[in-house]
C-alpha cells in the first residue's frame, strides 16, 4: 500500500501527538534542574512538591497548549528575537 503525501505537507514527528520530541527534551531538561535546585535548597517535602508544580507545570502546559500550534521553541526564539532587536518607527505626518 502506498501512501501519497502532498508537498507541502508538513510531517512532524510527535509524541503522543501533541508535544513535538524537542519541546519534550527541553521540558524535561527543565524539570531536572528545576528538581535538582528545589533538593538543594528546600528541605520539606510538602514544600518541594508545591514549588515543582509551581515552577514546571505552567511550562508543560504551555508546551501541550502552545500558540496557535506553534512550536514552543520557535515562540521563545520569536519573542527573544523581538525583545533584544525592537524597532519602533515613529513617522511625522505633516
Amino acid at each position: 500500500m502506498k501512501f501519497i503525501f502532498p508537498q507541502n505537507y508538513n510531517l512532524n514527528m510527535k509524541i503522543f501527538g501533541i508535544l513535538d520530541y524537542s519541546v519534550a527534551i527541553v521540558d524535561v531538561v527543565w524539570g531536572i534542574i528545576v528538581f535538582g535546585l528545589i533538593n538543594f535548597f528546600i528541605g520539606r517535602i510538602t514544600y518541594k512538591i508545591f514549588a515543582f508544580i509551581v515552577l514546571v507545570f505552567p511550562i508543560v502546559i504551555f508546551s501541550v497548549v502552545g500558540v496557535d500550534g506553534e512550536n514552543l521553541l520557535y515562540f521563545l526564539t520569536y519573542v527573544l528575537k523581538y525583545f533584544f532587536q525592537q524597532k519602533l518607527y515613529l513617522y511625522e505626518k505633516k
